[in-house]
């Protein structure tokens, strides 16, 4: 194909400007396309994971926590969740069940080490809120009082404050601890919903301590 002078100049040009800096935009194709690939490639791989645990977590929730008979088999599932699927939201929801189970059959360390883990590594941050609730109401039950506070203090989610509030008072009522057991109560009177049931409790806790 014959070109004229004005399209030889460009052509001229072009393959001038292709010997200089080609190598470079051929790298940066390949890269661009290998992250692209990665990406798709790894968001794959998280679907495929997410739908294997949501599959072996309904197998975990249909297992009646309350019968002795059922321990093993979800403390497998649920170890399982933790290991293998850890990145996904069921892993959490996995570890809080298993630590019910095991307080259940009396195993409180077991349900201790779960609810740490959950609280340390669930992806959803309702379940790790709830994991430090509860887990500082095992402290509570074991006496460890100070533990449960430095509990009671970690980061959560705003939507909890008027429990881990509440347990608070709880906590410094059987230390003694009258002024700051007052202090925690009021503060849960004020974040607890005020349509739920726990707030009359909260303020019945609160009147005990008098003025």
């Amino acid at each position: 194909m014959a070109y004229d002078l004005e399209e030889q100049e460009q052509l001229d040009e072009f393959k001038a400007w292709w010997a200089l800096h080609g190598k470079k935009v051929v790298t940066l194709v390949t890269v661009l396309v290998a992250s692209y690939l990665g990406y798709q490639g790894w968001h794959y791989y998280q679907n495929q994971q997410a739908m294997k645990a949501s599959t072996q977590y309904e197998n975990l929730v249909k297992l009646d926590i309350t019968e002795a008979k059922n321990l093993k088999a979800i403390q497998m599932l649920s170890a399982d969740l933790m290991d293998k699927y850890s990145s996904t939201p069921y892993a959490g929801r996995a570890a809080l069940t298993a630590a019910k189970a095991n307080f259940q059959a009396n195993e409180t360390k077991s349900a201790k080490a779960q609810l740490e883990w959950a609280a340390k590594n669930a992806k959803e941050d309702a379940i790790q809120s709830m994991a430090l609730l509860e887990l500082a109401s095992l402290q509570v039950q074991d006496k460890d009082y100070d533990g449960a506070l430095k509990t009671l203090n970690e980061k959560h989610s705003i939507g909890f404050d008027g429990l881990f509030a509440d347990l608070k008072g709880d906590v410094f009522v059987t230390q003694g601890k009258v002024a700051d057991a007052k202090k925690a109560y009021k503060e849960a009177t004020e974040k607890l919903d005020q349509q739920g049931h726990l707030l009359k409790f909260t303020q019945h806790k609160l009147e005990a301590l008098g003025n």
